[in-house]
């Protein structure tokens, strides 16, 4: 790779925004202000330069792979369009929140096995960092030598525990923002005959190419391996301890259930549902990832806390993308616009935060040695930005310039 160096763009640094020359070469930032030095220059003037973005948890990958209910597509051709949308939309590190249930279909061990062996077989045709986030569901014993064999990658996962089992099966009383620790030995379940319970099953069984009649006797059925389902959660947290995996919990409702997870080595509370959890987990020195299509939308559609008031309360560290890649963008735009804290802060939310929560130390910020992970954006005064180009450890993996937008010289 060439040496670039960029020119006169503004910088999004760790604490400010300022014009600077950057220079890379050989995947790395070598230099602010420095030499051109033989380097090809890009003319930045009039644009933004930024860490590219890092996305710890990202499910919108189910839609290329399953784009409506029941049609799949091959796996090959779903990841290659998603890793276009990723450089596209500025992210250069991607943590796949590849669902591992008991579930068939899409969130089966099975989908997931194709998942993981495709990612391994497309990793040098892809642009960006694609590593998988491994949202276990936790009544799913089955899952656990796939994540063995995940754990013992090259590119190390993130796993983070789930369980939509007791969530969908919560008496309708209870609202799910309250339900209580999932493994209560009296925990609260609805009647599987109600209409209203009925109906929301269906979307689930179509994705997993059943009639919602065996998809809810299915559902039963596992809901009798609960009395091991603690002992299988230690086993995978002792799995992924011993590879220093990060680990996160997903949706924690109450404090036991942060407090029990967190005991396990879950340092990460990924999408809280009720204040109670936040405070407990800033108390703690946890990570609180919220997803950013809430703070791009300006609330949570399942009504949880609103991610921008969290950040201004400083209890939101991380904004993930979740189900909508735009939206990592989209939030900061939102944020910055609604005066919820300056460009520098918001944007370590979604680049130096998820890096330092995922044990990622060479990306995540502007500096001299750290990866060239860069976002180039057009973004005008009083207009939405537009990206670029997204270089991933110096490699041009995105580019949509206009005719004449920035012009490039080797220079002696």
């Amino acid at each position: 790779m060439d040496p670039i160096l960029i020119e006169g763009a503004r910088l999004i640094l760790d604490d400010r925004v300022e014009r600077a020359s950057l220079r890379m070469e050989a995947g790395r930032i070598t230099g602010l202000d420095v030499a051109r030095d033989g380097a090809a220059v890009i003319d930045g003037r009039g644009r933004i330069l930024a860490p590219a973005f890092v996305d710890i948890h990202g499910d919108a990958f189910e839609r290329q792979i399953q784009p409506r209910p029941g049609v799949s597509v091959p796996i090959d051709a779903a990841l290659l369009e998603t890793d276009r949308q990723l450089a596209a939309n500025g992210i250069a590190t991607a943590y796949h929140a590849l669902t591992l249930s008991w579930e068939p279909g899409l969130r089966s061990v099975e989908t997931g096995a194709e998942m993981l062996r495709a990612l391994h077989r497309l990793r040098p045709r892809l642009t960006a960092e694609n590593r998988l986030q491994l949202r276990w569901e936790t009544f799913c014993p089955e899952a656990i030598p796939l994540m063995a064999e995940a754990l013992a990658a090259r590119d190390l996962p993130a796993v983070a525990f789930n369980d939509h089992t007791s969530a969908a099966l919560l008496h309708p009383s209870i609202a799910l923002h309250d339900r209580p620790f999932d493994l209560i030995p009296e925990y609260p379940v609805t009647d599987v005959q109600a209409p209203a319970f009925r109906a929301k099953m269906e979307t689930r069984a179509k994705r997993s190419h059943m009639t919602t009649d065996d998809y809810v006797s299915l559902m039963l059925r596992i809901w009798n391996r609960r009395p091991r389902v603690a002992d299988d959660i230690a086993v995978v947290a002792r799995m992924a301890a011993e590879r220093g995996a990060p680990m996160l919990s997903h949706d924690d409702s109450q404090v036991e259930t942060r407090d029990f997870y967190r005991a396990h080595g879950a340092r990460i509370a990924e999408f809280p549902m009720h204040e109670r959890v936040f405070l407990d987990a800033r108390d703690r020195g946890d990570w609180i990832v919220l997803g950013a299509p809430n703070a791009m939308r300006g609330g949570s559609h399942l009504g949880s806390p609103g991610a921008a008031d969290m950040i201004r309360r400083g209890l939101c560290d991380i904004l993930a993308s979740d189900y909508f890649y735009p939206a990592m963008l989209g939030a900061v735009v939102r944020l910055a616009a609604d005066g919820v804290a300056a460009l520098p802060d918001l944007w370590r939310l979604v680049a130096a935060n998820p890096a330092a929560a995922m044990g990622l130390s060479d990306r995540g910020r502007i500096a001299p040695g750290l990866r060239a992970d860069l976002l180039l954006l057009d973004w005008p005064d009083q207009g939405a930005p537009a990206p670029l180009r997204t270089w991933v450890a110096g490699r041009g993996g995105y580019s949509a310039l206009p005719d004449g937008a920035l012009h490039v010289a080797q220079m002696a």
